[in-house]
């Protein structure tokens, strides 16, 4: 039998190949119409499902996102007290209410020879109300804002007392820069508590040894002075030559306080700074 030339084996190859290439073409259309069928029912089934997703808002507008760092509250703001100071060879008349009567006038300088400074605890308008020593306790004498015999400022220093844990604190805005065990008034002669002012600072010793190095006197009066007794109703922070009656219920009705303390408050409390007492 004669063996096949090359031309013979060549054409019969491509023919082959032609086939091949044929069948998988018809099988690919198979398949794609298969698939058609398939998929035109889920189509028809998820129609309604389809408009209203095209309809819909955006995805992202739906979603609320919140921030990665909340915003911080706004700090509160410091303490303020305002202090007024008389002017030298001034007199200021101090008011019942605003407008009112004259209750009492003050001059330049203290019976201490202190400059008068007062401090103020409440506005009304244009007029201020301040502590005085002219005056009862828990009583504001009325002036103008505008009178020119006062030279008025701010400040963050103040001192509270709390009678019930024998502490007083001296605070810079709501910074306690100090704080100290203090002896309070005895049974029958307690402490007055309310609002007071710093009126003078002075040296213990030029008044008896018994108020230590130091005195630091108040714009309050004691209105339960002991039987007997002859030392004043004017309230003071001071020393004392008895260290015992610090931290506890022994005094006339002033604060008792240990002679470092003292010190410290004489260097940073000024006059005017206001002073709260409670229970």
């Amino acid at each position: 039998m004669p063996r096949p030339s090359i031309v013979q084996v060549t054409v019969v190859l491509l023919v082959a190949l032609v086939g091949t290439m044929a069948i998988a073409a018809v099988q690919r259309v198979r398949q794609r119409r298969a698939g058609e069928a398939t998929a035109a029912p889920v189509a028809t089934r998820d129609g309604a499902a389809a408009r209203a997703a095209a309809t819909a808002p955006p995805l992202e507008s739906t979603i609320t996102v919140p921030d990665a760092r909340p915003a911080r509250p706004a700090p509160k703001p410091e303490p303020t007290f305002s202090v007024a100071r008389v002017k030298p060879g001034r007199t200021l008349a101090l008011r019942t209410r605003p407008g009112g009567s004259v209750a009492a006038s003050v001059g330049a300088t203290t019976e201490f020879g202190s400059r008068t400074t007062l401090a103020v605890a409440a506005r009304r308008g244009r007029w201020l109300g301040m502590t005085s020593t002219d005056l009862p306790n828990g009583k504001l004498g009325w002036v103008r804002a505008s009178d020119r015999s006062l030279r008025t400022h701010a400040t963050h220093i103040a001192l509270r007392i709390d009678l019930s844990r024998r502490r007083l604190e001296l605070r810079d805005g709501r910074k306690v820069l100090r704080h100290a065990t203090v002896g309070i008034g005895r049974p029958g002669s307690p402490t007055p508590t309310g609002r007071f002012s710093i009126t003078d600072k002075l040296a213990g010793t030029a008044y008896g040894s018994y108020y230590g190095c130091c005195i630091l006197a108040l714009s309050g009066h004691q209105t339960n002075t002991p039987a007997g007794w002859q030392g004043g109703d004017r309230l003071a922070i001071h020393g004392t030559n008895n260290p015992a009656s610090i931290g506890v219920p022994s005094s006339a009705g002033c604060l008792h306080a240990d002679a470092e303390d003292l010190k410290v408050l004489m260097r940073k409390v000024p006059l005017g700074t206001p002073v709260f007492i409670r229970a």
